[in-house]
């Protein structure tokens, strides 16, 4: 017997997935949710699409022109599992620390001789215009002191371009140092993290262009870096998204959590592939635990949005939005999926407060209960 999620050879009657800690009693269901897209609608897909019928007075209604892939966990993305090699299990890496920030700006430099100085406007004017700043009133300055021969007030213009760069250059380098941060919780940074100290120290050193050229770097290793870890990050999303939902409709994720934090862990140790494999796989588990609820507030829902139309009330956006959540569930699209199923919510919550069906039907308040 091998685990559905991480593929890993279990001895019979497993309680639980020695590896990736999912409970013995969701295999079956994520075999089943994992397995090739079926020709025959499962009873999930039947389920919401007899609940859309009993709203949609135009049923049947056709699918969506446009289906939002499945990308996140379909198996024709996510092959079924190989056997596993044996793992190592350290602990869970912390995000490595990025480069300090800039804790105040450098001094401004020493009074240089006429060429220096000649030399640093010069430099200065060049670098204004990479960056896209208006510099037009510091270079009339400069020209009308060169003219009268004005030391000082060439010396005047040269610190303000200077401080004027700092402070931009300062700026990128705190807004590249955040993204850095961004990306750290959950992939490795490593070639971002030695540009971005290159960018710091090149800064203390007063290297303004040096800074603004090792900035352009940074932009582009970050950009390398997220297109890389894109699908991951996807994914990590959506795993959240999913335990975030079942704990809303008061069911314990955790018999499911065990994949979703293996393929966390191995995204955090830059092991890509296989994280990103089994983080997909957490998704089909969480899934799978989610299902039954969501299903039976769906049937809340569709008895709420009955009573809407019953009313007068017009419905049409939400059974759009049901429309949508079929078609999602047929592609296996989680969160297409729960996006869908929550815009109905929130609909049917508009008209209906969380309070009042919770007082008439006995189920938790999906609204924040709120403080004085």
């Amino acid at each position: 017997m091998t685990c559905p999620a991480c593929g890993s050879v279990l001895p019979e009657d497993a309680p639980v997935c020695p590896k990736c800690q999912l409970s013995g009693s969701l295999f079956d269901a994520v075999r089943e949710a994992a397995g090739p897209l079926a020709e025959t609608d499962p009873a999930s897909v039947r389920t919401i699409g007899e609940i859309l019928a009993s709203v949609d007075l135009s049923m049947p209604a056709p699918l969506p022109p446009a289906v939002t892939p499945g990308l996140l966990s379909r198996s024709a993305r996510f092959p079924s599992m190989p056997a596993a090699e044996p793992i190592p299990d350290p602990a869970v890496p912390e995000p490595k620390p990025g480069p300090a920030p800039l804790a105040e700006f450098p001094e401004l430099p020493a009074v240089p001789s006429d060429a220096e100085l000649d030399r640093r406007l010069e430099e200065y004017a060049h670098l204004g215009r990479r960056l896209g700043l208006d510099f037009v009133e510091f270079d009339e300055r400069a020209n009308a002191a060169h003219l009268t021969h004005d030391t000082s007030a060439l010396e005047g213009v040269a610190r303000e371009m200077f401080v004027h760069l700092m402070s931009v250059l300062a700026e990128e380098f705190e807004a590249a140092l955040a993204r850095r941060n961004e990306l750290a919780a959950f992939c490795p940074t490593s070639s971002a993290d030695v540009e971005l100290e290159a960018v710091r120290q090149a800064l203390g050193r007063r290297d303004l262009t040096g800074a603004q050229r090792r900035l352009a770097h940074v932009r582009d290793e970050l950009q390398r870096t997220e297109e890389e870890w894109a699908v991951g990050r996807v994914l990590v999303t959506e795993g959240e998204l999913l335990a975030a939902t079942a704990r809303e409709l008061g069911v314990d994720p955790t018999p499911a959590l065990g994949p979703f934090e293996e393929g966390r862990r191995l995204i955090r140790m830059g092991r890509r592939t296989d994280g990103e494999r089994l983080l997909a796989r957490g998704a089909v588990a969480l899934w799978a635990v989610l299902e039954p609820k969501l299903l039976e507030d769906l049937h809340r829902l569709r008895d709420r949005l009955v009573d809407l139309r019953s009313g007068g009330a017009d419905i049409q956006a939400p059974v759009e939005d049901l429309k949508a959540v079929l078609a999602e569930v047929r592609q296996r699209n989680f969160v297409g999926t729960i996006v869908a199923y929550r815009r109905v919510r929130g609909f049917v919550e508009q008209h209906h407060p969380a309070s009042e069906v919770a007082a008439s039907e006995g189920v938790p308040s999906l609204r924040p209960t709120p403080t004085v």
